[in-house]
């Protein structure tokens, strides 16, 4: 069959003109709901504890490097290898990640037409022509086809979904960096208190053993009639108690290895660390850089959020709107099978569709509110943030400079403790004071050493969280 001079000639201009006026209404679309603007913070000039500040802006993916090079510890440096491979709650943050970019190209996808093709056969009868025993014929119809539709974005609803879809990515991408760079620091302070267990348990064991002499000098003294039986016993239970110190600290250390070996992704039971390893002394920062909170992705991660949300409100606002749409199909329907894909069995059409909401009850209303509820809760959220990274930040730097000047004083007080140990322990050996004062200065001695140790400790684990603060190694940006 010959096709009509409407279908050759009249048709294609139609659809050329139809198509053209569409594509001209979508470009000239307006996008409605707010622009995304960083919402304002009170921030303070300079920080109170020291270094230099400035209103700092977020930066997306700023890597902070090896960080934990600033420690110079091998034995950590190839813990930190395994995090990356290994941590499963780095892997849940990667999965999370990729689901947000799944997401995004889901929502990117409805910028073009949509396509499907179908292929059907049927058989059927009706009751209002029958033959000449009084039943219906049946009849095949059988059919080829594909249908297109696509979405003019008229009011800018795919483009304030897409805008809040890329925001989110960029805000996974944020909360992947800031899982990395909180498993990173647990491990180095779970490896640094390890370190400081084992540091107690040798300062105990060292003690014990000084302990062990004076209990065998105090037992030949009251076997030689010098020496009562309460310093014995005194002796004994000084003994004795330092060896439980050091069996608990022992129980630490094991413990801290177990935390290890989960952050590192293993079990326990094939994870171990061999012992011997020196708390190392880190220099604190002198001043600190001027972009330090815009590299902290927790803070990147919360403003992205900002912006999702605020293109949250333009989709929901153009949801009001009737939804203009261009759909089209074509294909092949014949009642013989062999007869299908010929010219008489082709059929097309082509035309815009217009669908609006008459009456919802306040449905899409509720939805505006809700996303301007919403968007609110994200600025305070990133607010919030915000002000506590300025806590955190001050709390650390407090504590690197008043730790660093408590650990002199008590390096002072070991050595004191240290002389005032010694003269006791010669003056009982020559008589002239009571066991008594050689228990309480070796007490002090053993209090002064666990507490310089703990003070060691603290701040390394303060220097850690310094690092996390500042988004990775502060020395990038020292002055």
């Amino acid at each position: 069959m010959d096709r009509s001079p409407w279908a050759t000639e009249v048709a294609p201009t139609v659809v050329t003109a139809l198509f053209a006026a569409l594509c001209a209404l979508s470009l000239a679309a307006c996008t409605l709901g707010p622009d995304h603007v960083r919402p304002p913070l009170d921030v303070p000039a300079t920080f109170k504890e020291a270094g230099e500040w400035k209103p700092a802006e977020p930066v997306d993916r700023i890597d902070p490097g090896a960080w934990w090079r600033i420690f110079n510890d091998p034995v950590l440096d190839g813990l930190q290898a395994r995090v990356e491979v290994s941590n499963q709650n780095l892997r849940i943050a990667e999965a999370q990640y990729r689901q947000a970019v799944a997401l995004a190209d889901a929502a990117r996808a409805s910028w073009l037409p949509a396509v499907n093709a179908t292929a059907g056969g049927t058989r059927s009868a009706t009751s209002a022509a029958t033959d000449s025993a009084g039943s219906a014929p049946p009849r095949n119809s059988f059919s080829l086809g594909a249908t297109a539709s696509w979405e003019l974005d008229v009011w800018g609803r795919i483009a304030r979904t897409v805008e809040a879809a890329d925001a989110r990515v960029v805000a996974s991408e944020a909360d992947l960096a800031a899982a990395r760079l909180s498993i990173q620091a647990t491990l180095a302070q779970t490896y640094f208190q390890l370190r400081a267990a084992e540091r107690q348990q040798a300062l105990l064991e060292d003690a014990a053993a000084a302990y062990e002499r004076s209990f065998q000098l105090t037992r030949n003294r009251y076997n030689a009639g010098v020496a009562s039986k309460a310093d014995v016993a005194q002796a004994e239970s000084q003994l004795r108690s330092a060896r439980a110190s050091a069996l608990d600290s022992r129980l630490s250390r094991s413990q801290y290895e177990h935390a290890l070996a989960v952050l590192t992704g293993q079990a326990p039971a094939s994870f171990s660390l061999p012992p011997g390893g020196a708390l190392p002394v880190v220099q604190g920062p002198r001043t600190l850089p001027s972009t330090l909170l815009e590299r902290r992705p927790d803070i990147a991660a919360a403003e992205r959020r900002v912006a999702a949300a605020n293109a949250a409100i333009g989709a929901a606002e153009a949801a009001r709107f009737p939804v203009l749409g261009l759909s089209a199909s074509a294909g092949f329907r014949r009642s013989q099978i062999e007869d299908l894909l010929t010219v008489p069995s082709r059929y097309w059409s082509l035309g815009p569709t217009l669908a609006a909401s008459i009456f919802d009850a306040g449905a899409r209303k509720a939805a505006v509110n809700q996303a301007q509820a919403s968007w609110e809760q994200a600025v305070a959220t990133y607010r919030q943030t915000v002000l506590s990274a300025f806590q955190e930040v001050e709390d650390n730097l407090a504590a690197d400079r008043l730790l660093a000047e408590a650990a002199v004083e008590q390096a002072a007080a070991v050595a004191a403790a240290a002389e005032a140990e010694t003269i006791a322990l010669n003056q009982y050996k020559a008589g002239t004071v009571s066991f008594i004062n050689v228990l309480t200065a070796q007490a002090a001695h053993l209090s002064a050493q666990r507490s310089a140790n703990d003070l060691a400790s603290r701040r390394l684990v303060a220097a850690v969280q310094l690092a996390r603060n500042a988004g990775g190694d502060w020395r990038a940006g020292e002055r």
